[in-house]
């Protein structure tokens, strides 16, 4: 029985750094998604300022910086990864909203709730993305996930 038991413990680790590297993979997936992403819409703009003739307008060039150096174009994080003595001033507004919902909670809440309290609903396409946000929140040392899936603070951020 032992032996069971011991095989369990092995697998349950070995599966637990798996999910850590597969999360960490991604992350790094994600930020590709964003980067490309961001390049999709500055490509664009720039061939319809060529088609229009105003590729040398300044109003182009002012918001092909603000498409580039804005959180979540060229690969930067829209969600910083979480250090000590860092505040949720330094996450984007709604992940400061979502955030803020679950630090507030007396006990771990589902996704479901968080969108409700969001005013989101509770319809699969409504929930998803909140739990994505929650997600990303929680990879990043914002959250805690339970076994069950909930969502709680993490032990650095209840003050």
């Amino acid at each position: 029985m032992a032996e069971v038991l011991t095989w369990v413990i092995e697998r349950r680790v070995a599966l637990a750094d798996r999910a850590v590297r597969l999360r960490k993979e991604l992350a790094e997936i994600e930020a590709e998604v964003a980067r490309l992403e961001a390049a999709e819409v500055v490509i664009g703009q720039f061939i319809e300022a060529e088609r229009t003739g105003l590729a040398d307008d300044p109003a182009v060039a002012e918001e092909f910086e603000r498409v580039t150096a804005t959180p979540g174009a060229g690969g930067l994080l829209l969600v910083p990864h979480r250090e000590p003595g860092m505040n949720e001033s330094r996450l984007p507004a709604d992940y400061q909203a979502i955030w803020k919902i679950v630090v507030a909670a007396a006990e771990p809440v589902p996704a479901k709730d968080v969108s409700v309290t969001l005013g989101k609903g509770t319809q699969p396409g409504q929930v998803e993305p909140v739990r994505g946000k929650l997600r990303r929140l929680t990879d990043r040392g914002w959250l805690h996930r339970t076994p069950a899936g909930r969502f709680t603070a993490a032990p650095q951020s209840r003050a």
